[in-house]
């Protein structure tokens, strides 16, 4: 299958408002562009509530966004950590995906505003969104909340940090996560050999040049990329954590670390769900529901988070 039309015009004009790539990286512009890329009109789902507000973090207050629906019942929380390569993103980029996320699904949903790279390096990203999660857990109630029902979730860079948050939990007895929600996530940031690497090394938005730049910037020197709260691929064990839905798209380079990381954890008896999406580029989760298959991921989302635990 040959990349979505619709995708593929669409990308070419994503490519040219981002400045990626190029002999450089403005770490500034490409912020801007992610902004402005993001900034599109698109049809925003009722929401019953937002709230902007603040909670303790290891290294001062961190920003977060709460998606409440319609409903008056005890919610299933979703805590979501958004992409951009650790560099890049927002509560704003995001803000469209975890408003549907919270009118499909039903979950209420906490966005959280994590310290971003190369001025924050690892851990602080980590630390951030593992605080948001205890302190979800410490606020059921007030929340209004569901305490068997705490998920976590992200896309791209977002995704491994959900990973990761899952796998600290578990290592710690921290909080019980029942559910984690992985989209096209960074799983090994290892030069390590993925088919999807070389097939989809350029041209479809994220490049390699870009992985490797991203990597570079969020992982510092001293800190080995086998780090499995780094690459939770590298983990030596990915049993007793939450159950998963992992989606990648075809014309993605994080495509098959994703898949890779999906068939270890079915390996070691963890309930996963897999999809990907032939045609698809990354990012899509992000783009307007013009076609399907981005139709069908908010669907396949939404049936997941409303799954019993």
């Amino acid at each position: 299958m040959s990349v979505h039309p619709v995708i593929r015009l669409t990308l070419r004009r994503l490519q040219k408002v981002m400045g990626w790539g190029g002999k450089g990286w403005d770490v500034e512009r490409m912020r801007q562009g992610m902004n402005e890329a993001t900034a599109i009109p698109q049809p925003k789902p009722d929401i019953k509530y937002i709230e902007n507000r603040f909670i303790p973090g290891p290294e001062g207050e961190v920003p977060i966004r709460i998606y409440t629906p319609e409903g008056e019942r005890p919610f299933s929380l979703l805590v979501f950590f958004h992409g951009g390569g650790f560099v890049l993103g927002n509560l704003d980029t995001h803000d469209i995906v975890c408003r549907r996320i919270a009118h499909d699904s039903g979950c209420k949903v906490l966005s959280v505003d994590y310290r971003l790279a190369p001025e924050h390096p690892y851990p602080a990203a980590l630390e951030d969104c593992y605080a948001a999660v205890e302190w979800t857990e410490a606020h059921v109630t007030e929340l209004n909340g569901d305490a068997a029902r705490l998920f976590v979730g992200g896309d791209s860079a977002g995704g491994n940090l959900a990973a990761v948050v899952a796998l600290k939990a578990r290592d710690e007895g921290g909080p019980r996560i029942a559910k984690q929600l992985l989209i096209y996530p960074v799983t090994d940031t290892n030069e390590a050999y993925y088919p999807s690497r070389k097939e989809n090394a350029t041209g479809y938005l994220l490049s390699i040049d870009d992985m490797n730049f991203f990597n570079q910037a969020y992982v510092p020197s001293g800190t080995s990329a086998a780090d499995p709260y780094v690459s939770p691929m590298q983990a030596e064990r990915l049993d007793n954590l939450p159950d998963s839905l992992v989606l990648t798209m075809e014309y993605d380079p994080l495509r098959d670390e994703g898949e890779a990381y999906a068939e270890r954890m079915k390996e070691s008896g963890v309930p996963v769900e897999m999809k990907r999406y032939g045609g698809m580029v990354h990012g899509v989760f992000q783009f307007p529901l013009h076609i399907e298959e981005i139709r069908d991921i908010f669907k396949r989302i939404s049936t997941f988070l409303r799954k019993p635990v």
